[in-house]
C-alpha cells in the first residue's frame, strides 16, 4: 500500500485523530482525500473534498459511496465514547456505541469493499479492544466487537487483495479523551505509526506502549491484569 497517489476517505474527519489523518495523508502525497463527517461544515482543512457521512445511517453511507467512487484507502475513524457501563448504563447509549463502532463501521466497509480491490482499509480500534475499564465498559465491548470485525473482513477480502489493518492505541490527546487524566499519546504520533504500518503492509499497528502492554497481557491469566474487590 502506497499513500502517495492514493485516494483516501477518512470518517470522523472534523477533529481529533480524523483531522490528523487528513493532514498527514495530504503531507504524504495522497492524490485526493475525502474528509467525511456528520457535519462537514465543521471541517476547515484546505485541499480536501468534504463529504457528509453518518455511518449509522444506511442512506448516508450509500450517498457517500456514490459521491466517492474512486476511493482506494478507507480509514474508519468515526467513533463515540458515551462513558456508560453495561449494568447501570443507559441501554440506548450502549446500543449507540455498538451501532457506531460495529454496525456503522461494518456498513461502511460493506459499501466500499467492491472498489477497494488492491487497496486498503484501516480500522481505528483501541487497547480497550482487549480489556475492560469500569466507566467505559460499553465502549470496550464495542471496540472488542470491532476488533473481531476487523479480523473477519480481512479474511473475507483477502481474495481481492485488500489490506485490512487494525490500529490500537491507549488514550490520544484529543477532545474525546479530555476528561482522562492518564498518559496520552500525541495524535501525530498515532497517525504516523498507522500510515507507516499501512505502507509496510502490516495487519496490526500498536501505536503506543500501553497498547503493547495490554496486547501482551492477553495471553496471561486475567487475574494478573485485573484486581477485583468483591462487595462486602
Amino acid at each position: 500500500m502506497q499513500i502517495s497517489g492514493a485516494v483516501a476517505l477518512v470518517t470522523g474527519a472534523n477533529r481529533g485523530l480524523g483531522k490528523e489523518f487528513v493532514t498527514s495523508l495530504l503531507d504524504r502525497g495522497a492524490a485526493k482525500v475525502y474528509a467525511a463527517a456528520r457535519r462537514p461544515e465543521l471541517i476547515d482543512l484546505p485541499g480536501v473534498e468534504t463529504l457528509r457521512l453518518d455511518i449509522t445511517d444506511p442512506a448516508s453511507v450509500a450517498a457517500a459511496v456514490a459521491a466517492a467512487p474512486d476511493v482506494t484507502l478507507l480509514i474508519n475513524n468515526a467513533g463515540i465514547s458515551t462513558g456508560h457501563n453495561l449494568i447501570t448504563g443507559d441501554l440506548a447509549e450502549i446500543r449507540r456505541e455498538m451501532d457506531t463502532h460495529y454496525y456503522g463501521t461494518l456498513a461502511v466497509i460493506r459499501a466500499f469493499a467492491p472498489q477497494l480491490a488492491g487497496g486498503a482499509i484501516l480500522n481505528v480500534l483501541s487497547a480497550l479492544s482487549w480489556f475492560s475499564y469500569d466507566g467505559s465498559n460499553a465502549y470496550a465491548a464495542a471496540k472488542a466487537a470491532a476488533w473481531s470485525l476487523t479480523n473477519g473482513v480481512r479474511l473475507e477480502l483477502a481474495a481481492q487483495h485488500t489490506l485490512v489493518t487494525g490500529l490500537h492505541l491507549g488514550a490520544a490527546d484529543t477532545d474525546m479523551s479530555a476528561s482522562y487524566d492518564g498518559p496520552k499519546v500525541a495524535p501525530a504520533e498515532v497517525v504516523a505509526a498507522a500510515l507507516d504500518g499501512l505502507e509496510e503492509n502490516r495487519i496490526e499497528v500498536l501505536a503506543d506502549d500501553w497498547s503493547r502492554h495490554v496486547k501482551a497481557s492477553v495471553a496471561n491469566d486475567p487475574s494478573d491484569f485485573y484486581t477485583l474487590t468483591p462487595a462486602a
